[in-house]
């Protein structure tokens, strides 16, 4: 926490705005737009999962439809895809960002295309913070006419060609999770650049309840809404999401200056006009053994590190999906492990990390 989190919280208790609207709600969207630019607008709601979620009802996908999903990801990036009845068509990632392939994704198109069944979607992810590349994905987005879900989720704060992620996509999602770069404990937000659209979110985010006197509803609305206590810490956060940022990017600086001279290690090469929030600091070793032997050693010390995500396309619940795979996200799994990233890591606690893992090349 940054410390005033609890002032927002306190007036919303003073002022009775207990429910999912009021001023704090308003005013951490507002806050929110402004950070991002863009002529963002930005509908505030219960998770990352619901905004990926609205932002496919929004984008009219029906079931039956096929939805292209980077396979690289945590499964919340897929999941809303099978809450529609719509099938997920997973694509593999490229090697400079781990994000989806654009050679991939335009030959998974093509090839469903081929089959007569378009896509109705895209969702791309901007990874541990890394922004997907966007310039490419953007061409092969209006190429086709395939809108972008861009799960910004872990990403807040990062950017391209100083443009912050959240907004290149036509639907954009951030997550407030506990584990996010800011935290509301649990949220999210859904971007758009229309009006329009964000008001249809908040329709639909509200249990679609139909302007009339009484309670009435003409189509399937949802309880995604953020309450106004949980906006309440959200607008203290925003005033320290860029030292927050610094802080994630500081731990990056110090790991790889001290590992990166070791055969063994790697880190994603940095990207001219790329600027990461590098939430979480991942790094690839030479062999899922050496990946094991780091991991376990920490873990002997109490300190917690965690194999890179396993690629959707693995998983038991979606083993029977359509896949495009060219083995980098495998590759990714096997060798790559996340650190100990927080915010609130002091020197002492990296210099700590570092040094067991020197131990362990030995």
């Amino acid at each position: 926490m940054g410390g005033k989190e609890q002032d927002f919280i306190n007036s919303a208790f003073k002022e009775n705005w207990i429910a999912p609207l009021g001023p704090n709600v308003n005013g951490f969207e507002s806050d929110i737009s402004n950070f991002l630019g863009e002529e963002s607008k930005t509908a505030v709601l219960s998770s990352g999962t619901a905004a990926i979620h609205l932002g496919l009802k929004l984008l009219k996908v029906q079931p039956g439809d096929e939805v292209i999903c980077q396979s690289f990801t945590f499964s919340a990036s897929a999941n809303p895809i099978n809450y529609l009845g719509a099938k997920p068509v997973f694509v593999d990632s490229e090697r400079d960002t781990w994000n989806i392939c654009p050679v991939q994704l335009e030959k998974a198109i093509l090839d469903r295309l081929e089959k007569g069944k378009k896509p109705k979607a895209i969702i791309a992810v901007h990874l541990y913070g890394m922004p997907y590349r966007v310039k490419e994905i953007k061409e092969i987005s209006e190429k086709y006419n395939i809108p972008v879900v861009e799960d910004s989720a872990e990403a807040l704060g990062s950017s391209v060609n100083d443009i912050k992620c959240g907004t290149f996509g036509t639907i954009g999602v951030i997550s407030f999770n506990g584990n996010k770069i800011i935290t509301t404990s649990g949220g999210g937000a859904l971007i758009t650049k229309s009006q329009d659209v964000k008001d249809r979110a908040v329709f639909l985010a509200t249990q679609a309840r139909d302007n009339a006197v009484h309670y009435q509803h003409s189509e399937i609305g949802h309880n995604y809404r953020m309450s106004n206590v949980l906006a309440g810490i959200g607008r203290g956060q925003m005033e320290v999401l860029q030292d927050r940022v610094n802080s994630r990017r500081e731990n990056y600086e110090i790991y790889k200056k001290e590992l990166s001279h070791y055969g063994e290690i790697e880190f994603k090469d940095d990207i001219p006009g790329y600027y990461s929030n590098q939430w979480l600091t991942a790094i690839l070793v030479s062999s899922f053994v050496l990946r094991e032997k780091i991991r376990l050693e920490l873990l002997d010390e109490n300190i917690e590190s965690r194999p890179l995500w396993k690629p959707m396309h693995m998983q038991p619940v979606f083993k029977n999906c359509v896949k495009y795979i060219n083995g980098v996200s495998e590759d990714l799994f096997t060798r790559g492990l996340c650190l100990p990233s927080g915010s609130n890591l002091t020197k002492e606690d990296l210099y700590r990390i570092i040094n067991i893992i020197k131990k362990a090349l030995i």
